[in-house]
């Protein structure tokens, strides 16, 4: 019977697959009388200038640099700045994936909480909210810091009464070649 409730929720959350008991087996519970399932989740957040980044640490660096910027001075100047802007970015990236991570995590099960002193655990997913969004304020000032050496070094002017880090987020996202992927999403 178990084995039966378990193919059917295979079934019918990944269709007509066929998966070994050796392999994925979600783990279903009931909590007040609903079906609850334990399904893996991604650890890491999409990126989608992997490839590109990976170009530019690669042998051919300054060659991924055409037609990306529209300053050619240093080459290897501009391409150990744009790698640190984009890796600072996929650190931004992953942080603000974090949090979102530790806020749900939190808001479910924190809604069936007792009022009163928390439990334990609710302390704990409450401390790792907050290491959460500490790593995230962290991220986004070595983004600004890059983004500063960056723009410095490539001559490129960022407009007045705008954030540097949203200009260069949009820079980004305007100027370096996305991965050809469809989950590479940004945030």
């Amino acid at each position: 019977m178990a084995e039966s409730v378990a193919h059917r929720v295979r079934s019918h959350i990944w269709g007509p697959m066929q998966l070994t008991s050796s392999q994925f087996e979600p783990q279903a519970r009931i909590v007040r009388g609903h079906l609850h399932l334990a399904i893996p989740m991604t650890s890491s957040a999409p990126f989608p200038y992997a490839a590109f980044l990976a170009e530019l640490q690669g042998a051919e660096g300054s060659a991924a640099l055409v037609g990306v910027l529209p300053k050619q001075g240093d080459a290897e100047a501009l391409t150990d700045a744009l790698i640190a802007l984009l890796q600072t970015r996929k650190a931004t990236l992953q942080a603000a994936f974090d949090t979102t991570l530790a806020a749900d995590e939190l808001r479910r099960y924190q809604k069936y909480a007792k009022p009163g002193k928390p439990s334990p655990h609710i302390v704990q997913l409450r401390q790792k909210q907050a290491a959460a969004r500490q790593a995230s304020n962290v991220s986004r000032q070595s983004l600004i810091k890059a983004a500063n050496a960056f723009v410095r070094e490539a001559g490129i002017e960022v407009p007045e009464r705008v954030p540097l880090d949203e200009f260069i987020i949009h820079w980004i996202d305007a100027n370096v070649p996305r991965d050809s992927g469809g989950d590479a999403t940004p945030s």
